[in-house]
């Protein structure tokens, strides 16, 4: 029988560039490269005003896990929580009212057919042949 190896940690994303994932790079990649262009073109107050919170949610989208979910997961439902309706009320809807010139139709205790002692009779008969024959 041949021996296959299995994945024990398929959980676990790979480290790419050293001792950092694939995301982890690109995002410290993108956020560097935007704080490296604002300091570029920006005078330093208006830098501090744009690349410090850039460099930082950089930062967290890297590294920062609580109750070990990812950062880019919390804004993610933070956003859908603001976003969607948190509150559901049940709408009960009425039947539809019947209309004045719709007759509504009640079955009748006339028209379900009855059965007479001779009908009954006779179907018992008929059961009891029927079972006679079986035997």
């Amino acid at each position: 029988m041949q021996q296959f190896q299995v994945p024990q940690f398929i959980n676990i994303e790979d480290q790419i560039v050293g001792p950092l994932t694939l995301k982890q790079f690109l995002y410290l990649l993108g956020g560097s490269a935007f704080v490296i262009v604002t300091y570029s073109f920006l005078p330093f107050f208006l830098f501090l005003l744009v690349g410090l919170p850039v460099a930082t949610l950089c930062s967290l989208l890297a590294f920062f896990k609580y109750n070990e979910q990812p950062f880019s997961k919390i804004i993610f439902s933070a956003i859908n929580y603001y976003l969607k309706p948190r509150l559901y009320i049940w709408k009960n809807i009425p039947p539809p009212a019947h209309k004045q010139g719709e007759v509504v139709k009640k079955m009748d205790a006339a028209s379900v057919p009855t059965l007479t002692e001779s009908k009954l009779s006779d179907l018992a008969w008929s059961l009891d042949i029927k079972e006679k024959t079986k035997r």
